[in-house]
């Protein structure tokens, strides 16, 4: 009984650091714990921007408005991981507006999205308190 566990303990172990040996060379961030967590991986430059993805709209009330979670629904990181998407059909930013328009019903429709990378000025290492906004796609409502 007791080689039982101690081959089902190995068989656990070695299991695991296949998994773990694979993931570090194939694995991507969805394959967590299992492959590298690229997201925390890297460094920028001490004087490189920080790229601060976000979402914003403007209202057919003319009204601008943040389209984060709370008034979507939509996390962040789902914004972040379709961002190459957004930049390439920027059509499917009218998502982000059927989102709001279902935690906001009878309000204001959204008919404008743009996703916008704020870029967080840093010099050695520190921010400055200064930021550029450039805007990488934008949908309107037809």
């Amino acid at each position: 009984m007791k080689s039982a566990g101690v081959a089902a303990r190995v068989l656990a172990t070695v299991a695991g650091l296949a998994l773990l040996l694979a993931g570090t060379f194939w694995g991507s961030d969805d394959d967590f714990p299992f492959a590298p967590f690229r997201m925390y991986a890297g460094v920028n430059p001490p004087d490189d921007d920080a790229p601060d993805p976000r979402v914003e709209g403007t209202l057919a009330t003319g009204t601008p408005v943040p389209l984060g979670q709370v008034e979507t629904g939509i996390r962040r990181a789902e914004v972040e991981a379709k961002q190459e998407r957004y930049l390439a059909e920027p059509a499917l930013l009218a998502e982000i507006a059927e989102a709001y328009a279902r935690r906001h019903p009878g309000g204001p429709a959204v008919v404008e999205v743009r996703l916008v990378m704020r870029w967080h000025e840093i010099r050695d290492s520190r921010p400055t308190g200064h930021h550029r906004d450039e805007v990488l796609a934008v949908w309107r409502a037809p």
